[in-house]
């Protein structure tokens, strides 16, 4: 933060607390509580303090504040024709830090949410193996246990910008995302217990759902970091997210994080199943299609400022902060800018910096109430910069709907109002 900002910045937290601004700072201002003010002054007058509250089993299992109620997952009807294979989005412009409640991670169906009880699941290991195993949840609990933190991506996400801005809110553009604390066993300690033979390379998980999710998985990606997971976040994976257990591929694209996954076939090839061949693949110019495009590459997005996180208290100190993210390993810096891409500035990776992770980044500034033209720009530890959205349709066209890891652009008004567009 520059001197000029910071001295911005304490003469404001001193008026503020010595009892408002003049007038002339009406607008900074705006929201801001005065000495006077009686929720502060007259203690007695609030109903809060008249009454007993809650007792302690009132929520046995606890639940935001009613004045939260609007942060909740949203879906967009008309992108599918039915909600039961359909995506409903995370509300990213409610959320700080990295973690994702799990509450609030987005959904991603191909035939509904599987109702599986503990008792019934099962998980079979077959194909180029010594040993055909079935594995039941208990025997998957008594197996080495790791937790990490690790982002999952739709390849869809932001796919309705390719051709241009579409979709006004963050949660919209990019909230086919979240975050969270995996819990569970490495996928080669299960592969090792089966026994692999030499000619095997490739693996099929299956998905225990009405759609019978398959995708073709690499053999040395598996055993280097994919889990069998039961946990998201100190608690049992939710239904929405492949309850009791599913796969997690951290870094690629969440269609082969198989949800109740109930079956995994070791090969010498890959399957080229409807997954990996009519979708989940990337359309290019001319007509031909990119496969296994596994990775989710280096991406970030302003969250606030953003058209559903309005600049609301007027000119003044002012914070900006969004998510940065890349399959290829950690974020080793962001950029933002205020004025569409001529000045660049380093924003500050707040919190931790975990390979595969989510990261939040945060840039204060002072906003004078000129309009901005805001944008963020990631750097990861594998050396790639996030593009522009000109720069992939140079290379990919507009007929895909995967991989889109451009530049976002939000243009805030004089009012503090914001707008998804693209400048060139």
């Amino acid at each position: 933060m520059s001197e000029k900002t910071s001295a911005s910045r304490r003469a404001f937290l001193r008026t503020g607390l010595a009892g408002g601004l003049a007038a002339g700072g009406a607008a900074l201002a705006a929201g801001a509580a005065r000495a006077d003010d009686p929720l502060i002054t007259d203690l007695e007058a609030q109903p809060w303090t008249q009454y007993l509250g809650d007792g302690v089993d009132a929520a046995p299992y606890g639940l935001p504040s009613e004045h939260e109620a609007h942060v909740v997952r949203r879906n967009v009807a008309w992108l599918t024709a039915d909600p039961v294979s359909s995506v409903n989005f995370t509300p990213l412009h409610e959320l700080e830090g990295i973690i994702t409640p799990n509450g609030l991670c987005f959904e991603r169906h191909h035939g509904g949410v599987a109702q599986i009880a503990p008792s019934e699941w099962r998980l079979m290991i077959n194909g180029l193996v010594e040993r055909q195993l079935v594995f039941t949840l208990g025997d998957i609990m008594r197996f080495p246990r790791v937790t990490r933190a690790h982002f999952l991506e739709c390849a869809a996400n932001s796919g309705m910008e390719w051709r241009g801005a579409q979709l006004n809110g963050v949660q919209y553009t990019h909230g086919m995302i979240h975050n969270v604390m995996y819990t569970g066993v490495p996928l080669r300690h299960l592969l090792e217990e089966a026994g692999l033979k030499g000619s095997a390379q490739w693996l099929l998980p299956e998905g225990g759902d009405a759609a019978g999710m398959t995708r073709s998985l690499p053999l040395e990606k598996a055993l280097d970091d994919c889990l069998i997971a039961t946990h998201m976040n100190g608690e049992r994976l939710r239904p929405e997210q492949g309850y009791p257990a599913r796969l997690v591929v951290p870094g690629w694209e969440g269609n082969m994080w198989v949800k109740w996954i109930r079956r995994i076939e070791v090969g010498d090839r890959p399957w080229h199943h409807r997954e990996e061949t009519s979708k989940y693949t990337d359309l290019m110019a001319d007509g031909t299609a990119r496969r296994f495009t596994w990775e989710m590459d280096v991406k970030s997005v302003v969250t606030n400022p953003s058209p559903q996180a309005p600049i609301t208290h007027g000119h003044g100190p002012t914070v900006l902060s969004g998510i940065a993210w890349s399959g290829r390993g950690a974020i080793r810096e962001v950029h933002v800018t205020t004025d569409g891409g001529i000045n660049w500035h380093q924003a500050r990776i707040e919190g931790p910096s975990l390979d595969k992770s989510m990261h939040r980044f945060v840039y204060e500034f002072d906003w004078d109430g000129a309009p901005l033209l805001v944008q963020s720009r990631a750097v990861d530890s594998a050396g790639f910069v996030q593009p522009t959205k000109n720069a992939l349709r140079k290379v990919r066209g507009v007929n895909s709907i995967y991989h889109n890891n451009g530049i976002q652009t939000w243009a805030i008004s004089s009012e503090g109002e914001a707008e998804n567009v693209e400048i060139s």
